[in-house]
């Protein structure tokens, strides 16, 4: 695979501070990619941000609870004001409400919150970005999904994720020519705290796979980039 130089760059992950987030950022770092650690309070991120300055690469912090859309503004409202510029967004952070065994009566607060967080905030984040991105003329977005299928007890969950699917599919092609690659990535079932401790793969798996879409440098676009794929391989 030829690879993008992004040493130098600035990537944007939002939930940074544990699990898929955090092996991105640490993964993103090896490349020289400095962060922008999101998560609902800085001190979640703090240990991580002097991990990876450790690496020799800046680090910035931001907080926003994406279920508000008004703590989403105010975050991105800071960013483009004050910077840095981000050239790599990686949309990681997610809720998954529960597992509703009564799934003919999941809770509409399940639907509203999971579409804020898993469908709305990432839209907003992505369409606030992506002009600065088409006016340096390069930007990667990944916006991470799910492989969720025929579990009516994660409806909330499933139906949101796949709402970013296709606002992916609808929106990469217009991008292409502007030199902003927009696609999809599935971590796989990982033991996150989303994903739960019975799941069959180790979250550090999710490296060097989850960083493919940012390392592309061959017009792919729309695409569903599986992280397993990769698991054990070398870039």
């Amino acid at each position: 695979m030829n690879k993008a130089d992004i040493s130098g760059k600035w990537a944007l992950v939002t939930g940074a501070s544990r699990g898929i987030g955090r092996q991105v950022s640490l993964g993103l770092a090896e490349y020289g990619c400095n962060l922008v650690l999101h998560s609902r309070d800085e001190a979640h991120t703090a240990a991580l941000a002097a991990e990876l300055r450790a690496k020799r690469v800046e680090v910035r912090q931001v907080s926003a609870e994406l279920s508000e859309p008004a703590q989403v503004e105010a975050m991105l409202d800071g960013l483009l004001s004050k910077g840095p510029s981000i050239d790599i967004l990686y949309n990681n952070a997610a809720v998954q409400i529960g597992y509703r065994e009564d799934w003919l009566n999941v809770p509409s607060e399940d639907i509203r919150v999971s579409f804020e967080v898993n469908c709305t905030a990432l839209i907003r984040i992505c369409n606030r970005l992506i002009p600065g991105m088409i006016e340096r003329g390069w930007g990667r977005i990944i916006n991470v999904t799910s492989g969720v299928r025929d579990q009516p007890q994660l409806t909330a969950y499933a139906v949101s994720k796949a709402a970013v699917d296709k606002y992916v599919l609808d929106t990469a092609a217009h991008l292409k020519t502007k030199g902003v690659l927009m696609n999809l990535l599935d971590p796989g079932w990982l033991r996150t705290d989303l994903g739960g401790p019975n799941a069959p793969g180790a979250v550090e798996s999710v490296v060097p796979g989850a960083l493919v879409p940012a390392l592309i440098d061959d017009g792919t676009v729309g695409q569903l980039f599986h992280a397993q794929d990769w698991a054990g391989k070398q870039l």
